[in-house]
């Protein structure tokens, strides 16, 4: 709501609480006058079999968060590969080569289709081997290999780090950091912050990208989609990293 009070935006943005399978049900009685809805897990995979219409990015990784109505249609776009995108190039001119991302679910997919380029390789630590198969189907140019779950020395010699992973499923590698690493630890995870892998990265000197970041970069996407506003995105991020920190 603080961003469309920002925006001169007349419109309210609520939260509802919509359990697994019960999506369909929930958006059967939506009218015109609702514009979207933005989608959390579960949901961001379920909602595949809903929506009318899917823009490819969400079909290639599999996942939405992002249900916008046009001509009485439910379109389905995600919002996370943009949010990645955007929150590395804040602070970051170059692409980068190397990326080694831990997990392998929904989020990991998105953040794959972001970095997704001919001149860089990616590195998927996981346990679940049996989404591999979805995972290398993410990426059109990339050089895709799996690592099996374990510290390895790809975490200080890759450009990017990216945590994908639920809650506190890194922290037991946070004492593991023993030098500095070469490059960037991007942590989803934005509440809490730190995270102890989060914190033991900053303590090398090298730098962190929180997930609120990530939060702010789609979600400045999905008020574009909802709006249809011309919106000025460095202002609106500065705004709302204020006003989330505050």
């Amino acid at each position: 709501m603080s961003a469309y009070k920002l925006l001169s935006i007349s419109g309210k943005y609520i939260s509802f609480d919509v359990p697994a399978g019960s999506l369909r049900n929930f958006l059967g009685d939506k009218d015109s006058g609702w514009t979207g809805f933005s989608l959390t897990m579960p949901l961001k995979e379920e909602v595949l079999l809903i929506a009318d219409k899917i823009d490819p990015l969400a079909s290639r990784i599999q996942s939405g968060n992002t249900l916008v109505r046009q001509e009485n249609q439910w379109i389905l776009y995600s919002t996370d590969v943009l949010g990645f995108r955007q929150s590395w190039s804040a602070s970051n001119s170059a692409k980068p080569k190397s990326v080694l991302i831990v997990g392998s679910g929904a989020t990991a997919r998105a953040a794959a289709a972001a970095f997704d380029d001919s001149g860089t390789s990616i590195l998927v630590l996981h346990r679940n081997t049996d989404r591999e198969v979805s995972m290398q189907s993410c990426v059109e140019h990339s050089r895709m290999k799996f690592l099996p779950w374990q510290f390895t020395n790809d975490f200080y010699e890759a450009d990017l780090v990216i945590n994908t992973t639920p809650k506190g499923a890194l922290d037991s590698f946070a004492d593991k950091l023993a030098v500095k690493p070469e490059g960037t630890f991007f942590d989803v995870i934005y509440n809490p912050w730190p995270t102890d892998f989060a914190a033991a990265w900053t303590k090398t000197g090298s730098p962190v990208i929180s997930g609120l970041d990530l939060l702010i970069a789609q979600g400045i996407e999905q008020i574009r989609l909802f709006t249809d506003v011309d919106l000025d995105a460095e202002v609106l991020s500065s705004f709302l990293k204020q006003e989330l920190t505050a």
